[in-house]
């Protein structure tokens, strides 16, 4: 485990598929961790890893030397965070964010949380479930220098690389980015199995092809095994939660004054999955509804 300058006991809040990677990488890296999870039944094998379930938010963090928070979205944060767990913050509490929230949200968190006495690291991470069990994450840090140098220990436990991009919502800013990209680049994968299904090829052939070919990254290679197998639950990356983050990074664009027409043709597909029911689905689910004629 990396010098962390004494930060030993954690509170963690949200166990969703990357939040229980995560957890019980530290408890099995040699933390003390006390968790909590608004489904009771998903803290079980982090549990079972070494973790002590916590009966609230607000008993998770309780004398913890810092919180991470893994939630899925802002009203997730808003109930969970600053509606238990901000009532036992101690006095100078280091919270590690690692939720997708909207830059702007971000910056409302950081002063939310400064006023509380607390500091808040933004660390929005990027990976997949298997990459935060073993550590493999890649981190992407804002919020005041200092705070993620004392949160290094911690981040460098569940990632192999840390990038710091500056003030409160800039790691918010990219990690929106990112996911744009992913968001399309499945979208595209789904269309491209399905004309070649559509034009006599094998299906499978197609995605084996793809997954193989210069023009794949570990993304698309990752979800074309999905897409073969068919098999979308348990979710890596939930439809739903792609849709969420597609309408920040459009809702951002138009801030910011950048035209992004790919990212809405995306959202309005991912948005269609979600909307037939495939919501908590891994957002290889796309190739189910490639061939839907109102995505066309």
């Amino acid at each position: 485990m990396s010098d962390d300058g004494g930060t030993r006991t954690l509170g963690f809040l949200g166990l969703g598929a990357m939040g229980a990677g995560m957890a019980t990488r530290l408890v099995e890296s040699g933390y003390s961790v006390r968790v909590y999870n608004r489904t009771t039944a998903k803290a079980a094998p982090v549990v079972a890893a070494g973790a002590q379930a916590a009966r609230t938010a607000a008993d998770a963090v309780d004398g913890a030397d810092a919180v991470i928070v893994s939630l899925a979205d802002e009203p997730a944060v808003e109930k969970v965070l600053f509606g238990d767990a901000a009532s036992r913050l101690g006095e100078g509490a280091l919270v590690i964010d690692t939720s997708t929230v909207s830059p702007d949200f971000a910056r409302q968190a950081a002063r939310r949380l400064s006023a509380l006495g607390a500091r808040r690291v933004e660390a929005c991470v990027f990976g997949n479930p298997l990459q935060a069990r073993s550590g493999e994450l890649r981190v992407l840090t804002a919020g005041d220098r200092a705070d993620v140098d004392a949160a290094r220990g911690v981040l460098e436990t569940i990632g192999r690389e840390i990038r710091y991009f500056g003030p409160p919502g800039a790691a918010a800013t990219m990690k929106l980015v990112l996911n744009m990209l992913i968001g399309a680049e499945i979208a595209a994968l789904a269309e491209a199995a399905r004309l070649g299904e559509a034009a006599g090829l094998d299906r499978d052939a197609v995605l084996d092809c793809v997954a193989g070919s210069g023009v794949a990254s570990m993304v698309m290679a990752f979800r074309a095994a999905i897409m073969r197998e068919r098999r979308y639950e348990p979710a890596a990356f939930r439809a739903r939660l792609m849709a969420k983050d597609l309408r920040h990074a459009v809702d951002l664009a138009e801030t910011a004054g950048a035209a992004l027409p790919l990212a809405e043709r995306a959202l309005e597909i991912v948005t269609a999955a979600v909307d037939r029911g495939d919501g908590d689905k891994d957002l290889a689910v796309l190739a189910e509804h490639a061939h839907d004629p109102r995505q066309r």
